[in-house]
């Protein structure tokens, strides 16, 4: 079975723990990604999705117009919505471990670590589809 570090995305796109959850969100939008590897002092310390801002973001029932959303996310920290502790695997982790992760619990992607704990890569849903892919090319 082959491993992460052959499918995952090298060198993801990361943001600084500091940064406000409005930089989150531009930086996601102009990146065309889902998630992002937060960093303190050139350390992996989290991660922040779309979906965790989402559940953050006041609902259309507030009564909060636009500009004062804009206001508080631009205030808010972007280490203050992330995942703390998130489900990671290393680069030498065999794909079906992987995927099984994802499986077990619910997620999108895992973040790729080395023995130190340095990220190194992104393994999300579409890197497996992209090997699930090449595996079926290469079994017809």
């Amino acid at each position: 079975m082959t491993t992460v570090d052959k499918w995952m995305t090298k060198n993801p796109i990361t943001i600084q723990e500091e940064a406000s959850i409005i930089e989150a969100i531009h930086l996601m939008k102009e990146k065309g990604i889902r998630r992002l590897p937060v960093m303190a002092g050139g350390r992996f310390v989290g991660l922040i999705t779309e979906r965790m801002i989402k559940d953050y973001t006041p609902g259309k029932a507030t009564s909060l117009d636009t500009w004062e959303v804009h206001y508080l996310l631009s205030k808010t920290a972007v280490k203050e919505v992330m995942n703390q502790s998130p489900q990671t695997v290393t680069p030498d982790t065999d794909l079906a471990t992987a995927a099984q992760a994802i499986l077990d619990h619910k997620l999108y992607g895992l973040c790729v670590v080395d023995a130190k704990g340095q990220l190194v890569g992104i393994m999300s849903v579409g890197d497996m589809l992209k090997a699930v892919v090449e595996f079926a090319k290469a079994r017809a």
